[in-house]
C-alpha cells in the first residue's frame, strides 16, 4: 500500500476516445506527464496537427512526451525521471518492457472488450459484426505480448439495440473513464486479485481496412445488418449503385425478401434491401463526395429507377 502523498501516474493515449479517463483521473488524482504520438502533418499545407490527447494536456498545462520511438534512449530516461507509480495506456502504441517495466505499481491497459475476447485493434466492431449482445471493457497488467496480461477490473455492458460500432465507442469512452480511477484505486490500495486470462477462450479483433467492406447482400439480413453497424462510420460499410460508391452507415429489418439479394425497392420514402434471406431499409448513407444524410434527403435527389439492384 502506499503513503498517503498521491502516486505519480503518467498517461499515454492519442485519440479523442481517451479524453475523459485523461480528464478524470487528472482531476481525481493529479498526472505527471502525458506522453503520447507525435504532431502529424495534415491538409494541403501539411501543416502539423497535435493529437487530441496533446491538446487536451496542453490545455491542463501537463507535460507532454513525443517520442518518435518508445525504446529511445533519451525518451526512457525523461520517462524515468517523473518516477511514475502507474502507467495507464489507452489506445496507445505497444510498449516495449523498458518502458512497461519502470511503473513502481504497475502499467496497464483499458481494452474495450471483455478479455480474453476480442483481443486486437478493432474490439468494438467486431463485438458488432457477430452479433454479440453483451461486451465490456477491460483493464489488464501489460505483458510482452499484446492484451493477454491478467485482469484486474472488467465492466459488462449490454450492447443497445440497433448500436453501430460509433455509438458503442461513444458510450465505452465515458465508462472507460470510470474504470481508469477504479484500476488506479485498486493499484494504489494494493487490495486486488489479479485474474488470468485463459488463453482458450481467446478470439481476435483484426483491424478493419475499407477496401474490404463491401457488402455482401448473399447473407441473411441480421448478418448484414451487424456488419453494417459494427464498421460504422469506420471504415464504413460500402455497396456500388449505378455505378458510384454508397457507404451505408444505419439499417433496421424491413421484413421477408421481395426479390433477389441486393435488389432494392424505394417506397413510402424508404429504401429496402434484399438479403439473401430478409430485407433492409436503410436509415442512413453516404454518398460519393458527399456528408452523411438520412434517407429520406438522399430519396429526394435520388434520379434512378424505383427499382434496382446494388452491385
Amino acid at each position: 500500500m502506499m503513503e498517503t502523498n498521491k502516486p505519480s501516474i503518467v498517461f499515454m493515449g492519442t485519440p479523442e476516445f481517451a479524453l475523459p479517463a485523461l480528464k478524470a483521473v487528472h482531476s481525481e488524482f493529479g498526472i505527471s506527464a502525458v506522453v503520447t504520438v507525435p504532431d502529424k502533418p495534415k491538409g494541403r499545407g501539411l501543416k502539423l496537427i497535435p493529437s487530441p490527447v496533446k491538446e487536451k494536456a496542453l490545455e491542463f498545462g501537463l507535460p507532454v512526451l513525443q517520442p518518435e520511438s518508445l525504446s529511445d534512449t533519451l525518451f526512457i530516461e525523461e520517462l524515468k525521471s517523473y518516477k511514475p507509480d502507474i502507467i495507464l495506456v489507452i489506445a496507445f502504441r505497444i510498449l516495449p518492457k523498458e518502458v512497461y517495466s519502470l511503473a513502481n505499481l504497475a502499467s496497464f491497459n483499458i481494452h474495450a472488450s471483455l478479455l480474453p475476447k476480442y483481443r486486437g485493434a478493432a474490439p468494438i466492431n467486431w463485438a458488432i459484426i457477430n452479433g454479440e449482445k453483451e461486451t465490456g471493457l477491460t483493464s489488464f497488467i501489460l505483458e510482452d505480448k499484446v492484451d493477454t496480461g491478467n485482469i484486474l477490473l472488467q465492466r459488462k455492458i449490454q450492447i443497445p439495440r440497433n448500436a453501430t460500432a460509433g455509438d458503442l465507442h461513444d458510450l465505452f469512452m465515458q465508462v472507460s473513464a470510470i474504470l481508469a480511477i477504479e484500476t488506479c484505486n485498486l493499484l494504489i490500495n494494493g487490495n486486488y486479485d489479479l485474474q488470468q486470462q485463459d488463453s482458450s477462450l481467446a478470439s481476435s479483433a483484426p483491424k478493419l481496412f475499407r477496401e474490404k467492406c463491401k457488402i455482401n447482400w448473399n447473407e441473411n439480413a441480421e448478418n448484414v445488418k451487424n456488419y453494417i453497424h459494427g464498421t460504422s462510420p469506420v471504415p464504413g460499410a460500402w455497396s456500388i449503385l449505378d455505378g458510384k460508391t454508397l457507404k451505408i452507415f444505419r439499417v433496421d429489418f424491413a421484413g421477408n425478401s421481395f426479390g433477389q439479394p441486393g435488389e432494392y425497392l424505394i417506397e413510402n420514402s424508404e429504401l429496402k434491401v434484399n438479403c439473401l434471406q430478409g430485407a433492409l431499409t436503410i436509415k442512413e448513407l453516404q454518398c460519393e463526395g458527399k456528408k452523411p444524410m438520412p434517407i429520406y434527403d438522399f430519396i429526394l435527389g435520388f434520379r434512378a429507377e424505383t427499382r434496382g439492384h446494388f452491385e
